[in-house]
Formats: structure tokens, sequence, C-alpha cells
């Protein structure tokens, strides 16, 4: 699990909406939506038996303090509004506690007991990472769950999360060929969830929930707020407005609707990070103030030419010109304010594939209607 943890909209944060400009803290629920009933992963009980059966460790809270030596400040790599992220030892084979530096390194995240998360999302988490298995969505080991006390253990993300690599001018810049690949194990994470039968969507889409191993291989992480999709005759899930400002779909935050496109617009955000090295929200950008990265970059998004012109500076110029392009060309897509007009992930997965396998040249994107993917795009749709 990486050291890096953004909250969700529950909690006080710049980063964070809750369906108004200034973050609140309370979940805002739209007048319109229901809560739809859970399905398949999301929040059952009995599920949780079942996770639990198929390859989930259970840990007792004596074991996970033996593994961080009772929590130790000094093993602390993260923390958020749900709680604190530490690092820990356990045994690769028995997975019972050992000392630092001997067994394998793992990522415990321990819940606060008046987490605004609480056990519904935990209960997600362990649902859907308990079930599924993909090399792009971080490995679930197993869970406590003792009186109050709530946690989980990943297996440990060597690299942290993209938002620190992207962001952090300490830290060594991403090469471009780098980029490429982390787009793409991102987009297989999801094209894997948006393909069950459950239709899952991950909702919760940023670049503090992408995670990096050694290799910089990317996994999806924080499964708390996903989502079984919609079924049968049905178009979208209606639910809560809860995510993260910038990063989520303008239908989603208008009305509660939520379907698998949802997180295509999402991914959209993402990949344009990666092309910028700009947040999704970044009030300190010249002349502007709260405005999207979205809103500040589909103007050249919208220019193959002038599209350069947002490239992240970081990377010195070291990157395929066509290949950006079209890496902008298919953020534009993916960013069509019409969920029906983005391209569904495993077409957005075959594109980025194509950058990857072309040496320097991008296959073209197929269009998804006539309307051009900017026409309805409203720059204040999240403010």
């Amino acid at each position: 699990m990486g050291s890096s943890c953004t909250k969700p909209v529950a909690h006080v944060s710049s980063s964070n909406f809750s369906g108004s400009k200034k973050p609140q803290s309370t979940r805002k629920r739209h007048s319109n939506s229901s809560e739809h009933k859970a399905s398949n992963f999301q929040t059952s009980e009995s599920n949780l038996d079942k996770a639990i059966s198929i390859k989930l460790k259970s840990f007792s809270l004596n074991d996970l303090k033996e593994a961080t030596k009772n929590f130790r400040r000094e093993n602390l790599i993260g923390e958020g509004g749900f709680g604190r992220i530490f690092k820990g030892w356990i045994d690769e084979n028995t997975f019972a506690p050992t000392k630092p530096g001997s067994g394998i390194v793992v990522a415990i995240k321990n819940l606060k007991p008046e987490s605004f998360q609480g056990h519904k999302e935990w209960l997600a988490e362990v649902n859907y990472l308990g079930q599924l298995y993909h090399e792009n969505l971080v490995k679930l080991i197993g869970y406590c769950l003792e009186g109050k006390n709530r946690l989980l253990v990943y297996e440990f993300m060597q690299k942290g999360s993209l938002e620190n690599h992207l962001f952090r001018k300490s830290v060594q810049p991403i090469a471009w060929a780098t980029r490429v690949s982390i787009a793409i194990g991102v987009a297989r994470g999801l094209a894997f969830l948006h393909s069950l039968n459950a239709n899952v969507i991950f909702r919760d889409l940023k670049a503090s929930n992408i995670l990096l191993d050694s290799d910089f291989n990317a996994k999806l992480s924080d499964f708390g707020l996903a989502r079984d999709g919609p079924t049968g005759d049905n178009t979208h899930v209606s639910t809560r407005i809860i995510g993260t400002q910038g990063y989520a779909a303008p239908e989603y935050v208008a009305t509660g609707h939520l379907t698998p496109r949802s997180d295509v617009y999402s991914f959209g955000v993402v990949l344009l990070e990666l092309l910028t090295g700009k947040r999704a929200v970044e009030d300190d950008r010249p002349g502007f103030s709260e405005e999207t990265l979205v809103d500040w970059a589909l103007p050249f998004l919208n220019d193959s030419r002038r599209v350069l012109r947002i490239m992240d500076t970081r990377l010195g110029g070291q990157y395929s010109k066509k290949g950006a392009q079209g890496a902008a060309a298919l953020a534009l897509q993916c960013l069509n304010s019409d969920p029906k007009f983005r391209p569904p992930m495993v077409e957005v997965l075959a594109s980025l594939e194509g950058l990857q396998s072309s040496n320097n040249t991008f296959p073209r994107v197929p269009k998804y209607g006539n309307e051009s993917p900017a026409t309805k795009h409203s720059s204040h749709s999240l403010r």
C-alpha cells in the first residue's frame, strides 16, 4: 500500500467536493437519488464470510500491533480521513508477525473508529478485494475485525502513489514511456472491473488511489467507494454523490447517476495529469482561481498543434510528439460531457496498447457519435 492517502468527500479537504464549490464536513445526497441496493459484492455480511473463506487472513489486533511495533510512528507511511497506514512485517507463508527486516513488508490500514468512511466502506473493500484478483488491483492479504477496530492488510507498494511521483518536486520525474505504461495498467484494471457480471464501478479513480510497485506497475487501490454497476435494462445506478473534485464525471455530479463511463471520465483526468504533470484541481496556476485541470486544458486538447504547450515541462521534451498528441486526443474523448460519446475502457486500453507497441505512433481513436467531445462540456460543471 502506498504512502499517500486522499480523503473522500466526507472529510474536509481542498481536493474533495460534496456537490458545492467548497467542501463540507458531511456527505451530500442528491435530492432525487436513492441508495442502490447492494448486490454481488458490495456490503453483504454473507459476502464477507465468502471472501474470508476464499483467501483472506483473519488477523488479531495483537498480531498487527506486533507487526507494526505497536503502530510506532516511524512506521507510519500514510494518513487520511479514514485513519492511518503503517508499514509492518509478516511471515510470507504463515502471515505471523515478524521482526522488521524479516519476512515480507505489508501496509496496514487502521480505520479510525469515528471515521466517516465507516464500516460500510471497510466492508466494501473487504468484499471486492477479497473476491477479485487482477495484476492491476492491489492485493488484500487480510483484515482485522475486533470490537470497534477495523484494519486491512495489503501488499506493500514500494513506489507509493502516482500522486507523489507526478506532483512532488523532490521526486525524480517519471519518463514518458513509464507514464504510458502506468496509463495502460490503470486502464487494464478498470477494463477488468467493467467486464465483470457485476459491472463494478470504481467511482474514486485519482492519482492518490493509483499505487506503483518497484517496477512502476500500476494498481488500483481503495475500493471503499466502489459500486456494482447497472444490471438488466437499467442504464445507471442512482447513488449519493461522493468522490473527488476535478475527477468526477459531470453527469454524476449533477444527478447522482453512476455508470462505468463515469470511470472513463475520471481516467481521462488521470491521463491528462500524466500528460501535463498538473493536479486535477490546482489553484496556484497563474490567472486561474479554483479552475480544474480539465477547464484549463480543453482549449489545448481541441488543437493537436497547441496540445504540446501543456506537456509536463519536467519531461524536458523527451517524449513522442505523435504519441502525446494521440494520448491527448484519447483524453479528450474520455472527457466528453456526454457519457455515451466516451469510449468504453476496453477501447481505451486498446488505443493505449497501440501507442506502446507502435513505437512513437498512435492509432486513430474511434469516434463515439458525431458530436465533438467538448461540444457540451461545461467548464463550471464541478463548481
